[in-house]
C-alpha cells in the first residue's frame, strides 16, 4: 500500500487526487478533514508516521519535509528495509524523493506523483542525475537480492567514475540496462571478471563462490530462479526443514537467497512444517498431484514408501522439476531426516 498522509485542507484536496492516480493507495487525514473513502486518524502524527512507515511500502507525506525527517530519522533501519518516502508540498509544485530512492522505490514514486498532478520530481541521487541506473534500483526493478548490501555504495561511485566494472550475467538479466562505452563489461564467467583491469565486479548468479571471500569491490545480485522439492514425514518441524536445505545449499555453493519456491505433492499441502518455512522464505508452496508427479521422469527409482503413503514414485525430484519446467536437476534427491529435497533451476 501506499500512504498518502495529509495535515492540510489543500494537503487533502491534493491526496485524493493523488489516489486517483496511484494505483494499491489510501489517503490518511485527521477527523477534520476527513471525507468518505479516507482513512481517519486521531492520533498525534508522531505516532501515525512510524506506523505507516512500519507498514506501508511508500509514503507520500503532503508536508513540510523538516517534519517528516524529524518524525522518521529514530526509525530508519536501513537502504533494504526501509520504504519509499516522498515529501510533497500541498501547493503540487514538487514531489522529493526523501528516502529510500532505489531499493525502496522512492525515486520512481516521486516520478509517478508528479506526473500524477503535473509536478516536478526532485531526484538528488547521484547515479540518478548523471543519467544512470544505479545498482540497487536495477536490482529492485528485476527482483534480484543484493549480497553484500554494504557493498552497493562503491560499486555505484565506480558507475558514477565509469571505472572499468565486469559483470557476469549469463541469463541477461541486467545486461540491457547499459550501453557501450558505460564502463560496464559484460563477460562469460567468474575467473574473466577478476582479472586485475577490472575495478569492480557484479555477478548476477545463484552460485555461492566459497574462495572469492567478499571484497567490497564485489556485488552479488541474486535471481529467484531456484525450486527446492520437498517431501516429507508428517508433523516435520519448519526447523528441521529449514537445517536440511541449508545444509544441502551449502554443500552445493547455492544461494538461499535465490530460492523462489518450495514445491511438494498435494498431501501436504496442509503440512504445518512446509507452510512455516515458505512463509519464512516469503515464497509460495506449490502443489502437485500424484498424477502430475508420476507424469515427470525423475533420476531416481521409483520409492516403495512413497507410493504406498501418497500414491507418488517420488515426490521432491518430480515436484523441483514441474514447478521449475526444467529437464535437469542441480540437487538430486538428497535424504536428510524426517524429509527428501531436491533441487532444479527455474527454466
Amino acid at each position: 500500500m501506499i500512504a498518502i498522509i495529509a495535515i492540510t485542507p489543500g494537503g487533502a484536496a491534493l491526496a485524493r487526487r493523488l489516489s486517483r492516480e496511484l494505483p494499491h493507495s489510501a489517503v490518511f487525514a485527521p477527523a477534520r478533514l476527513a471525507e468518505a473513502g479516507d482513512q481517519v486518524f486521531h492520533q498525534p502524527l508522531a505516532e501515525l508516521l512510524p506506523e505507516l512507515f512500519a507498514q506501508a511500502r511508500g509514503l507520500v507525506c503532503i508536508m513540510a519535509a523538516g517534519i517528516v525527517v524529524r518524525l522518521l530519522a529514530p526509525h530508519l533501519k536501513n537502504k533494504a528495509e526501509d520504504p519509499a518516502v516522498v515529501v510533497m508540498d500541498e501547493a503540487g509544485h514538487f514531489a522529493v524523493s526523501l528516502l529510500s530512492g532505489h531499493l525502496g522505490g522512492a525515486n520512481d514514486l516521486a516520478r509517478q506523483t508528479a506526473a500524477a498532478v503535473g509536478a516536478q520530481a526532485v531526484i538528488t541521487t547521484a547515479t540518478d542525475v548523471n543519467g544512470l541506473m544505479a545498482w540497487d534500483d536495477i536490482a529492485r526493478r528485476e527482483q534480484l537480492t543484493i549480497e553484500p548490501l554494504s557493498n552497493i555504495r562503491r560499486l555505484n561511485r565506480l558507475l558514477l567514475e565509469r571505472a572499468n566494472i565486469a559483470l557476469v550475467d549469463r541469463r541477461r538479466r541486467v545486461s540491457h540496462y547499459f550501453l557501450p562505452h558505460s564502463g560496464v563489461t559484460p563477460v562469460a564467467n567468474f575467473a574473466e571478471a577478476m582479472q586485475s583491469q577490472f575495478a569492480g565486479q557484479v555477478f548476477v548468479t545463484h552460485r555461492v563462490l566459497g574462495r572469492v571471500g567478499a571484497p567490497d569491490n564485489l556485488l552479488l545480485l541474486r535471481p529467484k530462479d531456484l525450486v527446492v522439492g520437498i517431501g516429507c514425514n508428517r508433523d516435520t518441524s519448519a526447523a528441521e526443514i529449514e537445517a536440511a536445505v541449508l545444509a544441502e545449499f551449502a554443500a552445493a555453493f547455492l544461494a538461499p537467497a535465490s530460492i523462489a519456491a518450495l514445491a511438494t505433492i498435494e498431501d501436504k499441502g496442509d503440512e504445518a512444517g512446509l507452510l512455516a518455512f515458505a512463509e519464512k522464505l516469503g515464497v509460495p508452496l506449490r502443489l502437485f498431484s500424484a498424477r502430475q508427479l508420476n507424469a515427470v521422469e525423475a533420476p531416481s527409482p521409483p520409492s516403495p514408501h512413497a507410493l504406498e503413503a501418497v500414491g507418488a514414485k517420488g515426490v521432491c525430484e518430480p515436484a523441483a522439476l514441474v514447478a521449475s519446467g526444467a529437464r535437469t536437476l542441480l540437487i538430486k534427491k538428497k535424504k536428510r531426516g524426517n524429509l527428501t529435497l531436491a533441487v532444479a533451476e527455474l527454466a
